[in-house]
């Protein structure tokens, strides 16, 4: 007869066991097919074709003597390069001389001076405006200014007259600080008005 479970003691819990679900990969069937295919070490496979793939294959005919082979296509991937290049940098130069061309024809043309007003030799871009030739205490503190600019006017001197290398140094400024209101390499008034605010 079977003893009574103790009460005080409790029962063990029931283990569960994890049920194991064995699905089919897809690559099994490919392996299945590779085993009937390939054969064991040390067998030979023998494979035969079914008789009606000989019915429907043809042989081609050869090739006759003196027939030229087929062209190889060319690759131009060299070229690509180059011409990519080339039509950035036109790109480029377009950018950056064909707005200068533009606002200087948007300009108004200057009116004619009356036969009775005296002449006078005023600068036709306004007073205060600096070019090539210019020379004076204007100049002086123009090529100053552009010392403390990096890289603008590398290697100038303080003093001298407004020479080629002052008027480069004036164009770089206005092309990398994007200054389009006075001609290239002149100092006017727009060039004037950034380059004090810059050095203060």
């Amino acid at each position: 007869m079977p003893t009574p479970p103790d009460p005080e003691r409790p029962r063990p819990p029931r283990v569960v066991e994890p049920v194991r679900v064995l699905r089919a990969r897809p690559t099994d069937a490919l392996a299945e097919l590779m085993r009937e295919l390939m054969p064991e070490p040390g067998e030979r496979a023998q494979i035969t074709p079914p008789a009606e793939a000989e019915e429907d294959t043809e042989e081609l005919p050869p090739v006759p003597a003196g027939y030229p082979a087929a062209p190889r296509p060319r690759r131009r991937r060299w070229a690509v390069a180059p011409a990519l290049a080339a039509a950035a940098l036109a790109g480029f130069g377009c950018a950056v001389l064909l707005p200068d061309r533009q606002e200087s024809s948007e300009r108004p043309a200057p009116s004619p001076v009356p036969a009775t007003a005296p002449a006078t030799t005023a600068d036709p871009d306004g007073p205060g405006t600096l070019r090539q030739g210019d020379s004076g205490p204007a100049v002086t503190e123009l090529r100053r200014r552009l010392l403390r600019i990096p890289d603008v006017f590398r290697d100038g001197s303080a003093t001298g007259p407004y020479d080629a290398p002052l008027a480069e140094a004036v164009a770089r400024f206005q092309l990398w600080y994007g200054i389009r209101g006075d001609e290239t390499g002149v100092y006017g008034d727009d060039t004037r008005r950034d380059l004090e605010s810059r050095t203060g």
